[in-house]
């Protein structure tokens, strides 16, 4: 991550939309951060009331249920999305940065008393299942069955998908019988305008909880750290000053963007910068695109860890803001934080980049593995 990938330059500089194919769909994706903007707040011309269509390519084939509250437009999105709210705002709370600080740290400590460490595996993907499993308020000893699901449960490992399905169903079904103080106790005894939540928006919650924000920040914590091992100077720039690491932490959102785009369908028939979208069909909000505009970023290339104002859209816009935005914060903070107050240095070892390959553009995010050594101060 020297410098930021930006395959769609030319497209947004020269019409603001790129017209790309998936699943044998022409989706317009809008380019610029403005329009990206715009689009995300009108929710009349661009819809996410569209179950497994909002991903982008679309999971009809890999889960059974509507995701929420994600697939869904206000009135019911805002309805949806405070039945989880707490649970995503425990991200806050004192007692989950000290779970989520010691958590760290002691993944680093790890790490540091080996000869080397693959990252997205043996590092990332544990930190990310535990530390939700703080989220959740369930224990810890949960994440391990997580953890075997790898860093994507619908494209990664044998189960694709039908794991998590099963152990959403176990879990409702204990919370039913024996309920606690947990994220899936709290489903089972919710309401939705004054009836009792179904199991199949039950099963909505979970899945989007546990597939929306897994692979992204898997990429993001390992693209810090192969950052910092690049670029041994921008430790120590942190170092230097520790308040530096807020805004530092959102520089690397916006330069990773772990989420390229999200899809939108318009109810009717409309049109995108001179492309005509038919009724039902989709558009796209490209976030990495709108992160690498020109016109709001100076040189939206450069990686410059005290970037301010930085106005990004990794966690997207509008009434569909990432639930998970501060929790990935958290973890992106607190990781810097702990590589500061314990890391000499980052030698990266091995890397193999995860690569998006579309028909119109090639986009790195990520790693498919990386192998780093990490020495103690």
């Amino acid at each position: 991550m020297e410098n930021a990938s930006d395959p769609f330059r030319e497209a947004r500089t020269e019409t603001g939309v790129l017209k790309c194919t998936f699943q044998g769909e022409t989706v317009p994706m809008i380019l610029r951060h403005e329009d990206v903007r715009k689009a995300a707040k009108d929710w009349k011309t661009f819809s996410s009331d569209a179950p497994f269509r909002v991903p982008i390519p679309s999971e009809e084939k890999v889960r059974t249920m509507r995701q929420l509250p994600v697939e869904t437009d206000p009135p019911d999105h805002t309805d949806y999305r405070k039945i989880v709210e707490p649970f995503f705002a425990r991200a806050k709370a004192p007692d989950v940065m000290a779970q989520v600080e010691a958590l760290i740290g002691g993944m680093l400590a790890e790490a540091m008393g080996r000869e080397s460490i693959e990252i997205v595996r043996e590092f990332a993907l544990p930190i990310q299942s535990r530390a939700l499993a703080y989220l959740l308020n369930v224990p810890e000893a949960e994440a391990t069955t997580w953890i075997s699901w790898g860093t994507h449960v619908f494209r990664d490992g044998d189960s694709k998908g039908g794991a998590l399905e099963a152990y959403l169903h176990g879990q409702f079904d204990r919370a039913q019988t024996n309920p606690g103080d947990d994220f899936f106790s709290a489903l089972t005894q919710a309401t939705f305008r004054g009836r009792p939540l179904n199991r199949e928006e039950m099963m909505g919650f979970g899945n989007l909880t546990f597939a929306g924000g897994r692979d992204t920040v898997i990429h993001t914590l390992s693209s810090v750290l192969a950052y910092l091992g690049r670029r041994p100077e921008a430790l120590e720039f942190l170092r230097a000053d520790p308040t530096r690491i807020v805004h530092a932490g959102e520089e690397f959102f916006r330069v990773i963007t772990p989420l390229t785009h999200i899809g939108r369908v318009c109810p009717v028939e409309t049109e995108v910068h001179g492309v005509p979208v038919s009724a039902q069909g989709r558009v796209s909000l490209g976030w990495a695109s709108a992160n690498q505009d020109e016109t709001v970023f100076d040189a939206p290339g450069e990686v410059r860890l005290d970037r301010k104002p930085n106005p990004h859209l990794a966690f997207g816009f509008g009434a569909h803001l990432c639930l998970g935005a501060a929790h990935a914060r958290l973890l992106v903070r607190t990781l810097l934080q702990q590589c500061v107050q314990r890391v000499a240095r980052i030698e990266v070892l091995a890397a193999k980049q995860h690569l998006e390959h579309e028909a119109e553009y090639q986009r790195a995010v990520g790693y498919e593995s990386l192998t780093v050594r990490l020495s103690p101060r």
